[in-house]
């Protein structure tokens, strides 16, 4: 059997181009996402233009029991995953902290830090079974700096940061490699979910500099991925020219 990518939030963003640069060297996938009429047409459309096998998981990664019965339940061939993409994440709000929508908090804390932690512990064991894997987790220039009315999201980036090291350490002895990609302004539907919708106000969050896209920093992943064994690039952050840091970016010139 090829070799195996398993990719969370693929139904979108970075994890769809992470898919499509995947398939496109060959690799199988499997990919989760909560949009099953989404993941279906894209497992479609990589099936028929790459010639790979998908595996489809629609589950939310907030659900422990979701995440455990779809992954444990794939073929046993299914689970010699040799990628692990912990793509899916979230922001939802930008206030300040008193007057911040606990719902938001939990969804953010749920999503980006257990959701993470759900999938890695049982695709983890897999990888540890068989002495290999890597482990590509999504960060955020969010989770090295902190600005104003990004809290809870900055925090949940910071964990995530803290998780990639911890894991590295963790995993060592087991000869699982572990990055840590931490981009800067990415134009997805990331400001669109933040905003709940609000289109215009997300399309003002890009509008005069070139942002990253979504393929920028899946072409990242899959050079990381693509190292020797022996070579581990452990943390990178990504960002477009026109951003310094989370706070200055050179708009309009």
């Amino acid at each position: 059997m090829s070799k195996i990518a398993l990719i969370t939030g693929a139904t979108a963003g970075i994890g769809e181009a992470c898919a499509h640069i995947f398939a496109e060297n060959g690799y199988n996938l499997i990919l989760t996402g909560r949009r099953r009429e989404r993941l279906h047409a894209l497992a479609n459309q990589l099936n028929q233009k790459y010639n790979v096998e998908i595996a489809e998981a629609a589950f939310d990664v907030r659900n422990k029991d979701a995440v455990i019965d779809n992954l444990e339940n794939l073929p046993d061939d299914w689970k010699k995953v040799d990628v692990l993409i912990n793509n899916a994440g979230l922001s939802q709000g930008l206030n300040p902290i008193n007057e911040g929508d606990v719902s938001d908090w939990e969804t953010m804390i749920d999503t980006n830090i257990k959701g993470l932690l759900y999938v890695t512990k049982v695709v983890s064991n897999w990888m540890i079974k068989r002495k290999e894997g890597h482990i590509v987790n999504l960060g955020s220039i969010a989770g090295k700096e902190t600005y104003a009315n990004g809290n809870v999201y900055c925090a949940t980036k910071h964990a995530v940061d803290s998780l990639n090291k911890a894991m590295r350490i963790d995993l060592l002895p087991h000869k699982i490699r572990v990055t840590g990609i931490h981009p800067g302004a990415v134009e997805t539907e990331f400001s669109e979910v933040r905003f709940k919708g609000d289109t215009e106000r997300a399309k003002k969050v890009y509008e005069g500099f070139d942002p990253l896209t979504a393929k920028d920093i899946a072409d990242v992943i899959w050079f990381t991925v693509s190292r020797p064994q022996h070579v581990n690039i452990t943390d990178l952050i990504i960002t477009p020219t026109a951003q310094a840091n989370t706070n200055l970016l050179l708009k309009g010139e």
